[in-house]
């Protein structure tokens, strides 16, 4: 089995003499690969008898059929209805009893289901999940009840909430082709019509060892816990995978706008996104570039963006950018900011303008670059204390379609960040040709200007 280093985790010991009294062992990493295509990744962590036992499947809400939207989170649900030998609710219930928790989530890119539990009832979580890989009993009468839950999930998290039906319409806007401009929970009209059939179609083509990693974290050791994968997982069948048919996304030449008013709003917002390589598809330091600059931009009170819009001229309540790029295909860089008393969206959107150009004209500093990297250090080494965090780690960067050589390359990379590498990827990414504007207002009100 490989020995390896995490990428996150070695990138923070490559620069641990800028976090002074911080002292963590590296932590040690296994993998192996079933027979029948499962690959599996141990990350030891002997200071609780605790594990992390976690299954990802390489399939999300961008894999889903047209018309089908909301099918893979659905599905995610209706995992949990049972099997020939377990009941409904069998299965919470049965961890629960065990001292343990369990859960779910599904995105774009996966669908994970994991459980939180004792070191010596791995055996136990791995032979139920084992049992719903390929076994599920999606019964009728959970058609329509599980299918009301999603729906109602969907009005608590988006219909009742504007920040929700502002975020769904603004990523509608930021992709033209792609399905990851898709809702992963779904369209309302689209999870109003799903049913079994559609729920077993996704469930028989894409739950199979051959497209699924476990990731197992804590107290074990690897030979553990490939005698139990093994057992449990190795006599399961892989099956033929069909190809992926997600759409492409055209070049973008126009720059797009939306406004959304509600009378809910509690606060205007403005935001301004891009589509931005990812972690998979980034060249190069670009990735890697993106996140230090979000960093230099957003990290703090006293970084870039919030400093000149809500210290400087005092137009913002808040102000921030991100990077988010741990997607298969493409990812997303944005900034937002909320005005501060008589400011509009207008003024705001404007000193937002002068930032970007300030930002392209005259770049960043050294000291800048170097804060940055610090923070990511201090923040990546205090995540060490996580073991599930660990887990999400390597499970989203592995299903994703990052290899173990990407991985262990991450430490060289983040070294090599120079202030070049970090102007590069900004004026690849902010082009105003390429960009979505959206304001979120409250409703207007007779004799209120726009």
């Amino acid at each position: 089995m490989k020995r390896l280093t995490s990428f996150l985790f070695a990138a923070l010991v490559a620069a641990f003499g800028a976090v002074p009294g911080i002292v963590r062992a590296e932590p040690v990493v296994s993998d192996f690969t079933l027979d029948n295509g499962m690959r599996a990744v141990v990350i030891e962590d002997h200071r609780a008898p605790v594990v992390t036992h976690m299954v990802w499947y390489r399939v999300g809400s961008a894999d889903e059929p047209p018309g089908k939207t909301g099918i893979a989170h659905y599905l995610e649900h209706l995992m949990f209805k049972g099997t020939d030998k377990i009941a409904p609710g069998e299965f919470s219930r049965t961890i629960a009893e065990n001292g343990g928790q369990d859960n779910a989530f599904t995105s774009r890119d996966y669908t994970a289901y994991f459980q939180r539990i004792a070191a010596d009832r791995l055996g136990l979580v791995m032979s139920m999940e084992a049992d719903r890989m390929r076994n599920v009993n999606i019964r009728q009468e959970d058609i329509v009840a599980e299918r009301d839950v999603v729906i109602e999930e969907r009005n608590s998290r988006t219909d009742n909430n504007p920040s929700g039906r502002f975020r769904e319409q603004y990523m509608a806007a930021l992709y033209l082709n792609h399905p990851y401009g898709i809702p992963v929970i779904g369209w309302r009209e689209e999870i109003e019509r799903l049913d079994r059939d559609d729920a077993l179609e996704m469930y028989e083509r894409f739950y199979a060892p051959n497209n699924a990693i476990l990731v197992v974290a804590g107290d074990v050791t690897p030979d553990e816990v490939r005698a139990l994968a093994e057992e449990h997982y190795g006599p399961i069948e892989s099956v033929d995978l069909p190809e992926s048919v997600r759409g492409t996304e055209p070049p973008h030449l126009a720059a797009r706008r939306l406004t959304m008013r509600d009378p809910r709003v509690a606060q205007d917002q403005l935001w301004r996104g891009y589509i931005a390589p990812s972690y998979v598809t980034g060249e190069g330091n670009t990735a890697a570039s993106l996140s230090i600059l979000s960093d230099i931009l957003s990290g703090g009170t006293t970084r870039r963006l919030p400093r000149m819009l809500t210290l400087e001229t005092d137009l913002a309540l808040y102000a921030g950018a991100y990077y988010s790029g741990m997607a298969r295909d493409m990812g997303e860089f944005a900034f937002y900011a909320a005005p501060k008393g008589d400011t509009t969206l207008t003024e705001l959107e404007g000193a937002l303008d002068f930032m970007i150009e300030d930002l392209l004209e005259n770049g960043v500093t050294e000291a800048e670059l170097a804060r940055a990297k610090k923070a990511a250090i201090a923040s990546e080494i205090y995540a060490q204390d996580s073991q599930s965090a660990q887990a999400r780690q390597y499970g989203a960067a592995l299903t994703i379609g990052l290899t173990l050589d990407d991985i262990e390359g991450w430490r060289d990379r983040l070294e090599a960040i120079t202030v070049d590498d970090v102007m590069a990827a900004a004026r690849m990414v902010l082009v105003p040709e390429r960009s979505v504007t959206g304001h979120l207002m409250k409703a207007k009100t007779e004799g209120a200007d726009g």
